[in-house]
């Protein structure tokens, strides 16, 4: 039965234009109906280009007169911009909650939100709009990277949350534990706490607090110190850290990544030799590009609210909408969030 996702049609940098063409790969490669919300006369005929000759996919518009921008300070933006695309998006998705508790399914409600937009923004509508998951403090942006193993690791928070106390932490490991085993489906994850040694004694004040707390965690395969290598070697599935660690971490990553490709295509077209060996590995450079390509991991979950929220990057094409659609369906169809409150229920319980 497919399943309905909201795609905030105007949050990336080109919007629409990637959104829509997002949502129609969507449709067209998996078993979902998509909502774009924004404003019907520019979705409309934009819309209508791309389906001209596919006339009964899926793709629906929901009206939204506003929307906010990347430019936009996220608090002041989500009190006066009502009619967002945001707002009306994750009102479906509680909508969509409301009727899944009430009547045992959704009635086509909507089960996931994908935005490409403002992440400060997402982040204060989702709690403002969904709430928060029993037992979770804060909520933590989580993002898949590729390793070595060709798996990809699990790195949360990377920027929902810059300054975090242990509990935080314990929280954070809880829900990426949950969505590694039900999204990723790494059967029992190995969770690492991001710090500056493997030793015990290394790190700040925060990691040897919480180091502890995670170690006496039950139902967690918690391995102890990792550290920033450990991210990419796939010796880890699940690596936790404040959101200013791990928000430099990944966009760190990206600029090595964006590095990486450009010096290796540079060097392929260097000289006649090299130009024919570049014919010779074009696929093999496809592969390698695609994997280290943030596209092709759709956005970063926001784990913690009451509802599926999937953030894109700003610069989300229409590989990576795709994607984001993806994973919110995979999300709701694992049911991530009842098993999150179901582990921090089982580890605050008293003996």
């Amino acid at each position: 039965m497919p399943i309905d996702i909201v795609v905030d049609a105007m949050g990336s940098d080109k919007a629409p234009d990637p959104e829509i063409r997002g949502a129609v790969l969507a449709a067209r490669h998996y078993d979902v109906r998509v909502h774009l919300v924004g404003p019907e006369d520019i979705l409309r005929p934009i819309l209508r280009q791309h389906v001209q000759h596919q006339k009964h996919l899926p793709i629906f518009i929901t009206p939204a007169s506003e929307w906010i921008t990347m430019g936009d300070k996220a608090a002041q933006a989500v009190r006066t911009k009502r009619d967002s695309t945001m707002r009306v998006g994750l009102k479906m998705v509680r909508e969509g909650l409301a009727s899944r508790t009430t009547s045992g399914h959704g009635h086509g409600k909507a089960a996931g939100f994908f935005t490409a937009g403002n992440t400060g923004a997402a982040m204060a509508t989702a709690k403002m709009v969904l709430g928060m998951l029993s037992g979770v403090d804060r909520p933590a942006l989580a993002s898949a990277v590729p390793t070595t193993r060709g798996v990809p690791s699990l790195i949360l928070d990377v920027g929902a949350n810059v300054d975090c106390d242990p509990d935080n932490l314990v929280q954070f490991a809880v829900m990426g534990h949950i969505f590694a085993q039900n999204v990723l489906k790494v059967p029992n994850p190995r969770v690492g706490l991001l710090s500056i040694g493997e030793e015990d004694s290394k790190g700040n004040s925060l990691t040897r607090d919480t180091l502890p707390m995670l170690r006496s965690l039950p139902g967690i395969n918690f391995i102890g110190n990792v550290e920033g290598r450990d991210i990419y070697n796939g010796n880890c599935d699940v690596i936790v850290c404040d959101g200013f660690v791990g928000n430099v971490a990944l966009k760190a990553s990206e600029g090595i990544a964006r590095l990486v490709t450009t010096s290796l295509r540079e060097a392929l077209k260097s000289t006649v030799t090299s130009q024919v060996g570049a014919l010779l590995s074009r696929r093999a450079f496809g592969d390698f590009k695609k994997r280290l390509d943030y596209n092709e991991y759709g956005g970063a979950p926001l784990l913690g609210v009451r509802g599926v929220c999937i953030v894109g990057h700003g610069s989300s094409n229409e590989k990576a909408v795709m994607n984001g659609i993806r994973v919110a369906a995979e999300f709701a169809h694992a049911e991530v969030n009842a098993g999150i409150e179901a582990a921090l229920l089982s580890s605050t319980a008293t003996p």
